[in-house]
């Protein structure tokens, strides 16, 4: 028998043993005066004496995270909200009846106690317990020692006892929330209304990605899990919503990674009578508040570097591939070295000549994703303070503006993203308003699809003719909750701020070897 089904059914039998005491194996409530951070908060700054005038009564519960029993009375840790306070358990007190059930508790069970507040010898604020009440039992260890890079994967697939056995991981949670809640406070202060718009479409538009695919049995239509909302909130902009946001949940049929999880949260959000420098100006408002809201501070931390979210610079594309062309790969690229296809094939050749890992190089590829993809490699690894970068190539932006400039506008949009900590976290457009060149540019995403880009955008005939009927001048933006979290809460991986990440499923025999190995963080 493993050692685990032995825990459980010594537990079980410890269960059998506290209900012959008269207590319920799984009650229905227990009432409460006080949550433990409350206590601690406010009674922390109290002296033993001054505790010992007041007679504070309280009543609490919480998890037990550490047990010890002397004779006839014992001390012990309740856990709640992620914080610990200490109680004290004596049988002249609670009697021996309660007293025989404490003796019954392991680690990791629930319990109710009342009692009065006071500091013990060493001076710790402890709750002085009259009366005990059983919640519910821990039929499972829990491990001692919960931390390694052994157990990061045991970490997200049980991530119920991550928390309980990690403050810093529900710290990370925590903050993750007031990110949520700053962003939604700022876009409210600033006249936009919260909609809500369809997760199922029938077609898979607003980005360029490769959706799930699902099916409604009784329209018998095939619909795609949402890969952005774009498209449904530019109709509302159409329909007089002038500024809207959504903060939603988007699919996306790629890979797995530190940056990437299929099911991830974005902002998307629409701005009526303002263009992509009016959206940088707005973004770089609103980040630093979200960073202020929920550090206390501009200044965060993120993979050893200081990261000062009230400073952004401002680079284009091509900028940025200038600034940042590496020595090796000899002298750096000028402006109009980005029009011509002989260059853009001459400046990849120099750069993988002396570096790795390689630009790939598409001879057939537009011109545009080839610099896309320059920069990608020459630049991104660069940006890790907050930067915008913008002017993008028509070839990847089909849902954006030209640029005004006349000498430019045919290959390039007012389009921007923002990088931080070297990941990319934003992107935001001029939104292109005009129906008949979005539909010529619909048409060149159709021939790169048939050119087997399965991620190019497809033709929406109703998003055609809701611009028909008038989009004023808009500017658009999504940013990644997940990514901005990351980044503000100092976690590597974007697995640390989603709460049930995906996960290959677990073979029987590998569900066993995790267990094991609790087991035995559990006896350390």
């Amino acid at each position: 028998m493993a050692l685990d089904q032995k825990i459980y059914d010594l537990r079980k039998e410890k269960l059998k043993q506290i209900e012959a005491l008269g207590q319920q194996a799984y009650p229905y409530r227990f009432e409460t005066t006080h949550i433990v951070p409350q206590i601690l908060d406010e009674y922390s700054p109290r002296t033993h004496d001054e505790l010992e005038a007041s007679h504070v009564d309280v009543r609490v519960a919480g998890r037990i995270m550490s047990i010890r029993v002397q004779g006839k009375a014992g001390f012990a840790h309740i856990q709640q909200d992620g914080k610990r306070l200490q109680i004290y358990v004596r049988l002249d007190n609670v009697g021996e009846k309660a007293f025989q059930l404490y003796k019954l508790l392991d680690l990791g069970d629930y319990i109710g106690v009342a009692g009065y507040l006071f500091r013990t010898r060493t001076g710790e604020l402890t709750v002085h317990v009259t009366e005990l009440t059983f919640l519910v039992k821990d039929l499972l260890p829990l491990p001692e020692k919960w931390h390694g890079l052994q157990d990061v994967e045991t970490r997200y697939r049980r991530r119920y006892v991550d928390l309980t056995m990690n403050p810093d991981v529900r710290e990370v949670f925590i903050k993750r929330a007031k990110v949520v809640q700053s962003l939604r406070r700022f876009l409210d202060d600033n006249a936009f209304i919260e909609v809500e718009t369809p997760m199922m479409h029938p077609i898979a538009g607003g980005a360029v990605a490769k959706p799930f695919i699902t099916h409604h049995n009784t329209l018998d239509i095939d619909l795609y899990l949402r890969i952005a909302p774009e498209l449904y909130l530019k109709r509302l902009v159409v329909g007089g919503m002038d500024r809207v946001y959504e903060i939603n949940r988007n699919f996306r049929n790629e890979g797995i990674s530190t940056q990437h999880n299929p099911e991830f949260t974005m902002l998307e959000f629409y701005m009526a009578y303002a263009d992509y420098r009016d959206m940088m100006d707005f973004t770089e408002r609103m980040l630093a508040q979200v960073a202020q809201d929920v550090n206390g501070t501009t200044v965060s931390h993120f993979d050893g570097h200081e990261i000062d979210w009230s400073k952004f610079q401002r680079l284009s594309m091509r900028e940025a591939i200038i600034k940042y062309w590496p020595d090796n790969a000899g002298a750096k690229p000028e402006m109009a070295d980005f029009s011509s296809t002989d260059k853009l094939r001459e400046m990849v050749r120099r750069y993988n000549a002396e570096n790795h890992p390689h630009i790939p190089y598409d001879p057939e590829a537009p011109a545009g994703k080839k610099i896309a993809e320059i920069f990608e490699y020459v630049a991104e690894p660069h940006l890790i303070q907050p930067t915008f970068i913008y002017d993008f190539p028509l070839a990847i932006s089909p849902l954006s503006k030209n640029k005004r400039e006349p000498d430019e506008n045919a290959d390039w949009v007012e389009r921007f993203e923002i990088f931080v900590g070297g990941l990319e976290i934003g992107n935001a457009f001029s939104e292109l308003n005009d129906p008949e060149e979005q539909r010529r540019r619909f048409e060149g995403q159709l021939r790169e699809r048939a050119r087997g880009d399965e991620e190019a955008h497809q033709m929406d005939e109703d998003y055609i003719r809701a611009l028909a009927y008038g989009l004023p001048p808009t500017a658009g933006e999504g940013v990644g909750i997940d990514r901005l979290t990351m980044l503000l809460t100092d976690s590597r991986s974007i697995r640390d701020v989603i709460l049930f990440p995906l996960l290959r499923p677990l073979k029987r025999e590998e569900e066993e070897e995790l267990d094991s190995q609790q087991e035995e963080a559990a006896k350390q």
